[in-house]
């Protein structure tokens, strides 16, 4: 491990001009940080004095108070680079400070001795927590909702490349005039969500760009951030459309703490249907979540759908859904998408998902994401778990440094699952919708009774994984869908059964209890047999299995199809 030096300067000139003499801030690569009561910047230069003189000219840090500056003899450009980016996504993910930074691009770039290089960077992280400027472990942080869900994330090359080229695209019909339709897609775990937040706070830094200081950015996207660019967005309204209660609130926290966004502009797709707005671009995340004409789980969001139909197109049509209503108000939009994540009947149907991707493919507007970054089992993980599901026979596999174990006690899952959560952090229980909520009413009661075990579902439907008593329920598909976590420990309940004679998987349709997963859509005509709730109950399974990033635990309560599986997993 290199050694380092963390030097405090006082953000004031008469300071700063003190340490002109000082070669190691005056030429020599290094990374600092400013701090405030509230707020911080973090940066990396070749010259600490001039970058500092800069900053203490510059209005908005003007209530800074002290710099820190990591000192390093065996540092070099790419190590401060990389330093500096987890350095800010560590005081994002923290919550002590806001951080000020504008996001320039940080990209997941590789160099010399990097691991080595990235142990030293715990050691400084560690030296400023005990400095107070972090509040808590690195652990504690990389687990948070402020830090998985951050714009300020490195991204990897598929990322960088997609919100590379949908700049470029958006950029030139904004210039023309023209409108867009641009889709990401991408498996479980590829980070779709992450490009979503990411583009969200690149388009608002380019808008409010200080060019000055762009031009000292040597990163991915700095072309944007140069004369022609922010006029463009002049008065841009952009809004993020989240169709799913619990990922919406907890997006809507890390915009409240982020310099440039706001809360407001997450969005239901209700409020986009009743805007009286318009919008210039809208990017909606889990767009497979979207609904078609349904009976939806509230009586007054039915009573809002054939109204907001009217309102924009002077009919209510069946057949117009909130994708439509996403199109009709907004000029560009990017979709976000995984139609293997279809979990519901009222969810947009394939046809219309798939629609969409051609539109997009046939216009160069299709942006895949390949690199698997939740699960450390890799992208051969989520095909093989969809294969099973899919009621195909793959070539039963392990895999290295990933655990997917199959318990035969549901007590003994259970426990696993809290003694991963003491190790790592971020291991909870999952389940279909196999067994009926009777704690809603009653917390006292037990929804899962088995083995002797006895457990209650989600207290609560917003942020439940952050929530403080989440380690000792089990949470659904509503409250983990688009979240990590280090470990899941997944009940596949009765709903999902295995027949050995036919050598087939099939539905029970008495043992599913999400009344509206399985009703038919009696305003459209639409009926759906147990084929059809079979791949929605797949679909269900499939997230569930790709939520663990180290490792996923299976308890199966149909005999019959523990036993198909046990093939697959280790028991």
């Amino acid at each position: 491990m290199t050694r380092f030096d963390v030097e405090h300067v006082p953000f004031r000139i008469d300071a700063i001009n003190a340490r002109r003499g000082d070669r190691r801030l005056t030429n020599w690569p290094v990374v600092y940080a400013i701090d405030g009561e509230r707020d911080i910047y973090v940066g990396e230069t070749l010259n600490a004095v001039a970058r500092m003189r800069q900053h203490l000219d510059t209005s908005g840090k003007a209530h800074l108070r002290g710099i820190r500056i990591v000192v390093d003899d065996t540092f070099n450009k790419s190590v401060c680079l990389d330093l500096e980016s987890h350095l800010i996504r560590w005081f994002s993910g923290d919550g002590r400070y806001q951080v000020l930074n504008r996001n320039f691009g940080i990209v997941d770039a590789d160099y010399y001795d990097r691991n080595r290089y990235r142990e030293t960077f715990r050691a400084v992280f560690e030296e400023l927590r005990a400095e107070g400027l972090f509040t808590r472990s690195i652990n504690q942080i990389e687990n948070s909702d402020l830090f998985k869900l951050s714009p300020f994330k490195a991204l990897n090359s598929d990322q960088a490349i997609a919100v590379e080229d949908i700049l470029e695209g958006l950029f030139d019909d904004l210039r023309t005039g023209r409108g867009s339709t641009i889709v990401v897609q991408g498996d479980p775990g590829t980070g779709k969500t992450i490009v979503g937040i990411y583009l969200m706070k690149l388009l608002r830094d380019i808008e409010a760009a200080d060019l000055s200081e762009a031009m000292n950015a040597e990163t991915v996207f700095s072309e944007f951030f140069a004369e022609g660019y922010p006029e463009l967005l002049k008065d841009f309204k952009i809004g993020l459309v989240v169709p799913q209660q619990s990922l919406r609130a907890s997006i809507q926290e890390v915009f409240r703490r982020t310099p440039g966004l706001h809360k407001d502009m997450v969005l239901t797709p209700f409020q986009v249907g009743e805007s009286a707005e318009t919008f210039d671009l809208l990017i909606v995340d889990e767009t497979h979540r979207l609904s078609q004409r349904a009976s939806l789980a509230s009586g007054v969001l039915n009573g809002k759908f054939p109204a907001i139909n009217l309102q924009l197109f002077g009919t209510d049509d069946l057949t117009l859904t909130q994708l439509d209503w996403i199109r009709k108000k907004s000029r560009h939009q990017v979709f976000l998408l995984d139609t293997g994540q279809r979990v519901r009947p009222a969810d947009l149907p394939t046809d219309v998902l798939d629609a969409l991707v051609e539109e997009s493919r046939a216009a160069h507007r299709l942006y895949p994401l390949s690199s698997q970054m939740r699960v450390l089992a890799g992208h051969d993980y989520i095909a093989y778990v969809r294969e099973i599901l899919a009621g195909q026979r793959p070539q039963p596999r392990r895999f290295s440094g990933y655990e997917l174990r199959l318990f035969d006690d549901l007590g003994e899952m259970r426990d696993a699952i809290r003694d991963r959560e003491a190790e790592h952090g971020l291991a909870r229980l999952v389940a279909g919708y196999a067994f009926p909520w009777r704690s809603r009413a009653d917390y006292s009661t037990p929804d899962i009774d088995i083995d002797g075990v006895q457990l209650v579902w989600n207290r609560t439907t917003s942020d439940w994984i952050g929530s403080p008593t989440s380690i000792d329920e089990v949470g659904s598909i509503h409250t983990v869908q688009g979240y990590d976590l280090n470990y899941a420990g997944v009940i596949i309940g009765g709903d999902l059964r295995y027949d050995p004679a036919r050598e087939r998987l099939y539905f029970d349709r008495e043992s599913y209890f999400d009344k509206k997963g399985k009703q038919d859509n009696g305003m459209r005509g639409i009926r759906y047999d147990d084929e059809d709730l079979l791949a929605f109950v797949a679909n269900i399974y499939a997230v569930l299995l790709t939520r663990g990033m180290r490792g996923t635990f299976v308890y199966v309560v149909d005999p019959e199809l523990r036993e198909h599986l046990r093939a697959y997993m280790e028991s």
